[in-house]
């Protein structure tokens, strides 16, 4: 891909291009005039231009200053960018916002790296703040907390914290759990518990539960929480909104929507509280079936809350786990195996390829996109064989499937996500060299150095987009060291210059177009968002610095000075 003309060539575009008579009187004029900048449009035609004019929450000028007199009046609004640059919002197309905001407010949290002294710490200090509160969840440990930090039972060193409160915490994943005896006691699980169809107990060599969840064996838990309040389903989500909003985010993806969340959103939606396109792929069953899911009660629930700025015909399927140390992601070849791990395993498979084809093909038909974790290699295959047959069956319905966390490909199947119209859910929040990244090296060896091809994906013609996962894995929805970590390789938050599969290191230009237009493409909102362009929906941030100006190593360091959703002021930063 070439790089993006630069500011004065784009000026010397403007020039040139034909002047219109138009009778000012004509037009009516703009709600919001913005102005003395660098905008960066994303469009190849004008990649730069140094003002816009917005009206009725859309674009309706782009050029230069001298352009814009017809469009002011005595109410239009001004914001002088001062030279600053500025661009399309971000689209985050795989995020969990309802349970990210719900944490933020309420769960006990620590970070990704805490020793077991921070935990207890932590976990001492949540439950002398919440003194009435019978369940105390949050998290998040490392992938390979178990393996650096040797514990005879991870339940019984709860214990030792408190056996009155139930505590449960989830890992850096968000697919496992570590739990105490009141928590399993409260959640009815018995040492002699049957491992439920894509889950594990881990146990302890008198086959006794020692405090370790494995991917659905977490319902269990999940079920006996208590659930949160419609208000605090709400509260929770609109903090997320504020959080995705001051990292410049005006597009959110709900990857993972049960019809409580769901219903959080509609009511958001009804009080103009949602401050970006919002997408909601709705919850379907996890875990093994015996037959294809019942698509008629998506429909239904999509019908009765759609609106302009809520999006939820889309759905999400779980087809595999994770590769860290839990092996439950599938993949091509087996998993690497040793003393703790000593039996040969490619993964957990949590569909079987004809319910998955079943599915899929009734969703399509449906007029829904459709997002499958499909962690390992293996399940990217699987899932584009039955992709395969879908478009065999139904044609091309022009809706696209999106594989997400697809970082491991096989060789061979990376032709076939332009030729099937699937699009790559990237998650560069996460993979860069960093602790869960050493779990998934102890889990497949050398295979974890070659992880997330984005160059390959470009050059193949797919569509990428990313997403954050957060809370899962990520701190935060801040997708500014993601984007730097796209062009380097490199941690973003350290000054170690070890680099992950450096051969897929894209340029600046691309991992924009990934972040703006991509996910506006998975959204199927390209003639909405994504880019500045007339007539689209005037989502713009305005930046600390020029991203083309300052070294690739300080992208991580971006904030937004302002954000803006349909031309109003979301997010204004404070000095």
């Amino acid at each position: 891909m070439k790089s993006a003309p630069t500011f004065a060539a784009s000026v010397a575009l403007l020039a040139a291009l034909p002047v219109f008579a138009q009778d000012d009187a004509a037009i009516p004029a703009a709600d919001l005039i913005i102005h003395n900048g660098k905008i960066y449009t994303m469009e190849a035609e004008l990649p730069w231009v140094s003002a816009v004019a917005v009206r009725d929450g859309k674009y309706v000028y782009l050029g230069d200053e001298a352009g814009l007199a017809p469009f002011r009046s005595a109410e239009t609004r001004d914001i002088d960018l001062a030279g600053k640059m500025a661009m399309p919002g971000i689209n985050d197309m795989h995020s969990h916002p309802w349970q990210g905001g719900l944490k933020d407010l309420y769960e006990c949290n620590f970070s990704f790296s805490s020793t077991p002294d921070e935990i207890a710490s932590t976990l001492r200090g949540c439950i002398a703040a919440n003194p009435d509160a019978q369940w105390i969840s949050g998290g998040q440990w490392n992938s390979d907390f178990f393996i650096t930090n040797s514990m005879e039972s991870p339940k019984h060193w709860l214990d030792e914290i408190s056996v009155e409160k139930a505590i449960y915490l989830e890992d850096d994943s968000g697919h496992h759990a570590w739990f105490n005896s009141k928590a399993q006691a409260l959640a009815g699980v018995e040492d002699t518990e049957r491992d439920p169809d894509g889950g594990e107990f881990r146990r302890n060599d008198a086959g006794v539960v020692n405090g370790i969840a494995l991917e659905r064996a977490t319902q269990a838990f999940s079920a006996a929480l208590p659930a949160p309040t419609h208000a605090e389903n709400v509260a929770g989500i609109g903090r997320a909104l504020q959080l995705a909003n001051s990292f410049g985010i005006t597009g959110v993806a709900e990857a993972r929507t049960p019809p409580q969340a769901l219903s959080a959103y509609v009511d958001l939606d009804k009080s103009g509280e949602l401050t970006a396109h919002t997408i909601t792929y709705q919850q379907t069953p996890r875990g093994t079936r015996a037959k294809p899911m019942d698509v008629a009660s998506l429909v239904t629930l999509a019908e009765s809350s759609s609106s302009a700025n809520l999006h939820t015909r889309f759905a999400k399927l779980f087809l595999d786990g994770v590769p860290t140390a839990s092996r439950s992601a599938v993949m091509v070849e087996p998993y690497l195996t040793n003393e703790e791990f000593p039996e040969s395993t490619t993964g957990t498979l949590m569909i079987e390829p004809s319910i998955l084809t079943a599915d899929l093909t009734a969703l399509d038909a449906a007029g829904f996109t459709v997002k499958i974790h499909t962690a390992g290699d293996g399940a990217v295959r699987i899932a584009l064989d039955a992709i395969e047959k879908v478009r065999a069956s139904n044609g091309a319905s022009g809706l696209r499937f999106e594989l997400g966390h697809a970082g491991y490909i096989h060789p061979d199947d990376l032709p076939r996500f332009a030729e099937l119209n699937v699009t790559a859910d990237l998650s560069p929040y996460l993979w860069y060299p960093r602790p869960i990244i050493n779990s998934i090296v102890g889990a497949v060896g050398e295979r974890a150095y070659r992880y997330f091809p984005l160059k390959d994906l470009i050059a193949s013609g797919a569509n990428l987009a990313m997403g954050s996962d957060w809370p899962s894995a990520a701190t935060d929805m801040n997708p500014w060291p993601a984007l730097e970590a796209m062009v380097s390789r490199k941690n973003p938050y350290s000054e170690n210059a070890e680099t992950l599969w450096p051969e897929q290191a894209i340029s600046l230009e691309q991992a924009l177009a990934i972040a703006t237009q991509g996910g506006a493409r998975s959204y199927r909102l390209e003639h909405v968002t994504g880019s500045v362009a007339l007539g689209k929906s005037a989502d713009l941030i305005v930046l600390n610095h020029n991203l083309f100006e300052i070294p690739i190593s300080a992208i991580g360091d971006t904030t937004p000075e302002y954000t803006l959703f349909a031309g109003d002021i979301v997010y204004q930063r404070q000095h």
